[in-house]
């Protein structure tokens, strides 16, 4: 009597992974792309939710401590380059951050990463033990969508760091700078926590 039910979450995973890939592959706006794929994130999370079991408790609980630290860090940097007078949420005021701010750039491309569920990262650990937990379960489909959904995803998560790298001819006059001090320790902390639950997830 439980099948209704799973199949259920089942259609609403595999809405949330495609259409919120999807819209944020067509966004120019940082805020967006940040939002739109969180909707991806939770369909990826509910495919953990199908699987079921100890396995798949581990994997939701890795997941959710993973997204977060990498939530946080993403909005951090929006957060700490927008001043009171406007807020960098548009992909050109990110145009050639990484020659004018280094260090943010560093964070925002990890941070960025670890939502495409790159190695060294939390999350490809967190979507490795998704993908674990599914197989375990032998919900293919629902993997074969988040594989898929996560190629798709990965282009506009590029898009923004390849934008960072770029060599930008001359200073843009409407590039915000970054002031806060403060936010800059917070974001380096949540960055060593992203590397070191990518490599060593034991402790959590």
């Amino acid at each position: 009597h439980f099948r209704p039910v799973f199949a259920l979450f089942a259609i609403i995973a595999i809405a949330s992974m495609l259409i919120g890939n999807l819209l944020a592959l067509v966004q120019n706006d940082i805020k967006r792309i940040l939002a739109y794929s969180s909707i991806a994130h939770m369909g990826y999370l509910l495919v953990a939710f199908e699987a079921g079991g100890s396995m798949a408790s581990e994997a939701v609980a890795f997941y959710l401590a993973a997204y977060f630290i990498t939530t946080v860090g993403a909005f951090g940097v929006v957060t700490v380059l927008s001043n009171e007078d406007r807020d960098a949420d548009t992909l050109q005021d990110y145009a050639g951050l990484f020659w004018r701010r280094p260090v943010l750039a560093s964070i925002f491309t990890l941070m960025l990463l670890s939502f495409a569920g790159i190695p060294v990262t939390a999350g490809f650990l967190a979507k490795f033990y998704v993908v674990t937990a599914g197989a375990s379960a032998g919900i293919w489909a629902l993997i074969l969508i988040l594989v898929i959904s996560s190629v798709i995803g990965l282009f506009y998560y590029l898009r923004v760091v390849i934008t960072m790298y770029a060599r930008v001819q001359g200073k843009d006059p409407h590039a915000p700078e970054a002031h806060a001090l403060g936010g800059n320790y917070v974001l380096v902390a949540l960055t060593i926590l992203l590397v070191w639950f990518g490599v060593y997830s034991c402790p959590l």
